[in-house]
């Protein structure tokens, strides 16, 4: 398991009977999580918390607030992000992540310190947590999530994090229908990033179920690498799609065309009450052979 274990501003403080306590710089937050399956003592911690997301057995949820500002900020490393409780429980920032960045960031400045230069795509890029940790190492970034507000929001984490000037081309639009474009126009990129959801509806009504059109989708994409690819990241929090899966797609589109080595895991968090870790869903590693 990946586990994001550098966090000095967020930590998993408990976890029990569905739920997680979460410390979120100076907020702690409780929130429901679908693998806390066990239902353990609940100590003084989970006392007084800022907020409460409680699920209602209808499907979606509301929050209660008790002492907690609009937004807010935290920081992982010299990156910094915005946070607010908007809806089904999310703060804008899934915080597992910075396993994954911490590893491309690597991979990123050693080709940059070489000389070289790094495109990187970042597909449903959501509130630009890769984004802003690919440019922060050197790279070019083409942002891509069809939520207008998303990549507002993404903008803003990237001017707090001081990359407001940095090579990142911001674009609101449909995933699949820019990756057909791109592929038309005969562009490339050494890098493709993709944390797609687990289902979701397109403008017109189309619909994304992560199972039925991962495969598709990744077929499609592979043809935007460049002839010098660095890596490739697939992200799912879809049940059923387990690490060896993500794996054996990686191989079957990428090996007939490029030589590289994958590797995937579970992602997860260290949990502070008992050192345990939390699974968060998992990751898809491919990175060209030396």
């Amino acid at each position: 398991m990946w586990i994001a274990d550098q966090w000095k501003d967020y930590e998993v403080l408990d976890t029990s009977g569905g739920e997680k306590l979460e410390r979120w710089g100076t907020y702690r937050l409780i929130r429901p999580d679908p693998q806390v399956i066990w239902d353990t003592p609940r100590g003084r911690l989970w006392r007084n918390p800022n907020a409460h997301y409680h699920r209602s057995k209808k499907g979606g949820g509301e929050w209660e607030f008790f002492d907690l500002p609009d937004d807010w900020c935290i920081k992982y490393r010299d990156l910094a992000f915005r946070l607010k409780p908007f809806s089904f429980k999310h703060t804008g920032l899934f915080p597992e992540q910075a396993v994954n960045w911490d590893w491309f960031s690597d991979l990123i400045r050693v080709r940059v310190k070489a000389g070289g230069s790094v495109r990187v795509l970042n597909l449903f890029a959501y509130t630009g947590g890769a984004t802003i940790a690919a440019a922060s190492a050197g790279a070019q970034v083409t942002h891509v999530d069809a939520s207008k507000g998303m990549v507002a929001w993404a903008r803003e984490n990237a001017q707090l994090s001081g990359l407001g000037e940095a090579p990142v081309r911001w674009l609101v639009d449909d995933c699949i229908k820019f990756v057909e474009r791109e592929i038309r126009r005969g562009n490339h990129y050494d890098a493709i990033i993709m944390d797609p959801p687990s289902y979701g509806r397109g403008p017109k009504g189309e619909i994304w179920k992560m199972e039925d059109n991962i495969f598709r989708f990744l077929t499609r994409c592979s043809l935007l690498l460049s002839e010098t690819p660095l890596f490739v990241l697939v992200n799912s929090y879809t049940t059923g799609l387990q690490p060896a899966v993500l794996s054996y797609m990686l191989h079957t589109v990428l090996d007939p065309v490029r030589r590289g080595n994958i590797q995937s895991e579970e992602i997860g968090l260290p949990v502070t009450s008992n050192s345990l870790i939390l699974p968060c869903g998992a990751s898809g590693r491919w990175t060209a052979a030396d």
